[in-house]
């Protein structure tokens, strides 16, 4: 399919939107998405199962949620400007099972005193899960905002953290 559209994708963090432009994965929104798509950026509704760009993203999306992949391997397109990019582009350098902070972040773009700025532009990130901004957490460790809460933050979290070996015995 071409043109701007979205669909609701079922997963156990709830029915995401997923919104694509041409070949591109556009966005990826929680419900109760702090900053969720204008009604330009959803264009028109389609159904996950006949847009195969969505069924595939969908199926990448409910396979990492299940355990089953690290990655994601369908194109993507974010809106932002330059700065949100540099975020973005380091957010996506973040291992599986890591996490970074919005200072180190910042530090790396040049200025450690942008981790606020940072901080904004991690909360603006379009493409939820796939960029994996659930990744940056606090100075400290602790947990702080998250576009589509904290309890799904958490839960992200640990599906990728891994078990420790106490627990396997």
């Amino acid at each position: 399919m071409t043109g701007i559209r979205h669909a609701r994708v079922d997963t156990v963090l709830g029915e995401l939107t997923v919104t694509a432009d041409g070949d591109a994965v556009t966005g990826v929104y929680f419900p109760g998405h702090w900053y969720p798509p204008t009604a330009a950026e959803l264009g028109d509704e389609v159904a996950e199962s006949d847009d195969a760009l969505v069924a595939e993203a969908g199926a990448q999306l409910r396979a990492y949620l299940a355990g089953e992949r690290d990655r994601f391997t369908i194109a993507t397109m974010a809106t932002g400007d330059a700065f949100q990019h540099a975020v973005w582009e380091e957010i996506s350098r973040v291992p599986y099972g890591q996490t970074t902070t919005y200072g180190t972040i910042a530090a790396t773009l040049g200025n450690p005193n942008l981790a606020q700025r940072v901080g904004q532009a991690v909360g603006h990130n379009p493409l939820s899960i796939i960029v994996p901004c659930h990744r940056v957490v606090g100075s400290t460790g602790k947990l702080t905002g998250y576009a589509g809460g904290l309890e799904r933050k958490r839960h992200l979290l640990a599906l990728e953290s891994p078990v420790p070996e106490a627990t396997l015995f």
